[in-house]
């Protein structure tokens, strides 16, 4: 019981932690740095931070059986996964992504019939449509362009894809985050993330002007994001993952719009619009009679 406790609180702390990077990771964009540069910074800060760490650990060595699976989580979690959102964040809202990135445990449940046969009831079914209904309301009736987002329905259908990612990632890296310690596990995930998204982000990468960068403005905003919400959500998300069911750990974006949304607005990154509060609603319906117990 002890170590479910510490579970979930891990999977509070990383979702407090997210909740806050749709606003931080946001406001250096793109005048400090552009999108791909910044997912290539942030991969590869938690590169070095989980190969550093992992000199003062004893490393397991990865079994041949599971180097195919090892791979997919690292292109799903570590590639895809970061691109879309990252990039999905560059063209739209704070408060869009906080709201979208809660249809996770929805493509959790549809995956997860798929790869594992599990059931979908009639419950789950409709909690789908609802879900998908207002996914598609904040894609094709959001604004083309606002002060804060260069192609708002580009990067709301990013968030999806990011989304669907992460909800793969989640269920085929729980037998592994089981089977290994984390140290190893992280840093050869996000080590084939690096050399996924090197040729996409070196060019803007290249071009960060670094001894120009204001430190409140851009270099504590790219820390929080390289340290904490990479490094440490990654860490905080798989121990909980060796705790607890894919499916317990994604329902915990519930809190994470809430948090996004309130954070959004304090620091007046962004603002509630009618097609938002229209969306999220039918979002968080569908959202509910998906992962309902019966």
């Amino acid at each position: 019981m002890q170590r479910k406790i510490f579970a979930l609180g891990a999977a509070t702390l990383a979702t407090t932690i997210y909740g806050i990077n749709h606003t931080v990771a946001k406001s250096v964009m793109p005048i400090y740095i552009g999108s791909l540069g910044f997912v290539l910074l942030r991969v590869l800060g938690a590169t070095i931070l989980f190969w550093v760490i992992s000199l003062f650990f004893k490393s397991q060595k990865i079994e041949k059986k599971d180097r195919l699976t090892i791979l997919k989580c690292g292109l799903f979690g570590m590639g895809i996964n970061i691109t879309a959102f990252i990039s999905g964040l560059d063209y739209s809202t704070p408060i869009n992504s906080s709201i979208l990135i809660i249809i996770t445990p929805i493509f959790v449940v549809i995956l997860s019939y798929f790869i594992f046969k599990n059931k979908i009831n009639s419950s789950k079914i409709i909690g789908i449509f609802l879900g998908f209904i207002g996914a598609m309301i904040l894609i094709i009736n959001a604004d083309m362009t606002s002060s804060i987002g260069r192609n708002i329905p580009l990067g709301n259908f990013l968030f999806v894809i990011n989304s669907i990612s992460y909800a793969y990632y989640l269920i085929i890296v729980k037998p592994m985050a089981e089977k290994y310690d984390l140290i190893t596990l992280f840093k050869w995930l996000f080590l084939i993330g690096l050399i996924f998204n090197f040729p996409l982000g070196i060019k803007q990468f290249m071009l960060i002007e670094w001894t120009n960068l204001p430190l409140y403005d851009a270099i504590l905003p790219m820390l929080y994001v390289v340290i904490c919400t990479t490094f440490l959500t990654y860490f905080l998300n798989g121990y909980a993952l060796t705790r607890l069911k894919s499916s317990e750990v994604a329902v915990f974006v519930y809190l994470q719009p809430v948090i996004g949304v309130a954070y959004a607005i304090y620091s007046q990154s962004d603002v509630l619009s009618s097609t938002v509060i229209v969306a999220s609603t039918l979002i968080f319906t569908g959202l509910y009679l998906t992962t309902k117990r019966r």
